[in-house]
Parts: structure tokens; sequence; C-alpha cells
């Protein structure tokens, strides 16, 4: 099974995928962790996309759709979640025509609702390990010693995006531009909208639940 998993910043997208990796052997496809190989690798679209982030541009649809269709074109029979792309209709428009070139559909996307106060609540809150990456929440996820990682002893911080004034800027750039796909994909079909609030596990039964809905 395919899916698209979709929703605003925040509402817990990475965690779902990552429980979607863990108990359904999927695979994840990640505009990010897709920048940071690409660029690891030192590949033609990964220095174009290196260009843009090094210059604190916004990486161009372009690139991102050419770094998602190379990835698509070598996954074969594997299942996978596409979290965080498409982000607008123009890249949902591109994505269509790229699965229909490699034979590929998704069986279902999946958007995940939470409300405005708590995202803000959510990712103001967030914190991460400066040197592994580890993530932290000051309320719902402490690390064990303040400010100090559980996995590798770093210094656990508050990335600069994560402030309540970049956050609220992210949020109404979101609505702008990401809320439409809910209209793409409903009008396109199969979705589902899946309230994004509770605990990971309570988020990912309802998940598997509409999975299994028709």
């Amino acid at each position: 099974m395919n899916l698209i998993l979709f929703g605003p910043p925040g509402a817990g997208k990475g965690t779902q995928s990552a429980l979607l990796i863990e108990r359904m052997g999927m695979k994840q496809i990640s505009t990010g962790d897709l920048f940071r190989a690409a660029i690891k690798n030192q590949t033609k679209l990964g220095k174009e996309a290196k260009g843009y982030l090094d210059a604190g541009k916004l990486v161009p649809d372009s690139v991102t759709i050419g770094l998602v269709e190379e990835t698509l074109g070598e996954m074969g029979d594997q299942a996978f979640i596409l979290d965080g792309f498409p982000r607008n209709v123009p890249q949902a428009e591109a994505l269509t025509t790229i699965l229909n070139q490699l034979h590929l559909k998704v069986d279902k996307t999946i958007f995940l609702e939470v409300p405005m106060k708590m995202l803000l609540g959510r990712l103001t809150g967030r914190r991460v390990c400066k040197n592994c990456g580890a993530t932290y929440h000051i309320e719902s996820k402490p690390p064990k010693k303040d400010s100090i990682c559980d996995v590798c002893g770093g210094p656990v911080v508050q990335r600069p995006d994560d402030k309540e004034d970049v956050i609220r800027t992210r949020l109404e750039a979101y609505e702008t531009s990401t809320r439409p796909l809910k209209d793409y994909y409903k009008a396109k079909g199969p979705y589902v909208e899946v309230d994004g609030v509770g605990t990971s596990d309570e988020v990912f039964t309802r998940i598997s639940q509409a999975l299994k809905s028709r």
C-alpha cells in the first residue's frame, strides 16, 4: 500500500511515518531526507538544492520534483509513504504525472488534522539535539537531563525556525499553499482526514483504521 501523509507543521507526520515504517514495512520518502542524501552524494540535483539552501532560499519545485521522481523510479514493489510532499497543488499535479509514467499509484491520501493553538504549542516546545538530531518536547518528551541528549549526550536546543514568530509565519504560509491540497485530493480520492490529537499510538490506531476502510 502506498500513501501520501500530509498536514500542517507539527501535526505529527514524521512520528506517524516512523510507526508505519516500523509496523507495516513501508519506506518513507521525505523531501528533507532526499535533500540531505543528494547533497551528501553530490548529485546534480543535490548541488542545485544546496545552492538554494545555502542562500537561504526555498528549493524550487523543479528540483524537489526531480528528486522525488528519481526516488520513486527506484522503488520497485516497495510500499512507500510520501511525507512532506507534495506541499502545493502544482507539486501534486506533477506527482500524478510521475506516478502515471512509472505505473505506480497512491492507495490513500491521509490528512492529519490538528487545531492551530495545539500546533503552536507542539512546535514552540520542540527541542532538537544539535549533534544527532534526536527530537524532544519540553512538556511531553523532555530529555532526562536538562538540555542534554539522552542518545548521544549532545546539547539539546530550540531550532531558530521553532520560535513562535517563525512558527506563525510557517503556519500562515501553510494555510495559503498547502491547505488547497485537501480540495485537490478530496476530488481525486481516496482521501481521509484523521484526528491528529492524542498520543502517537492513538493517532496510529486511527490511521490503521482509515487504511482498512474503503
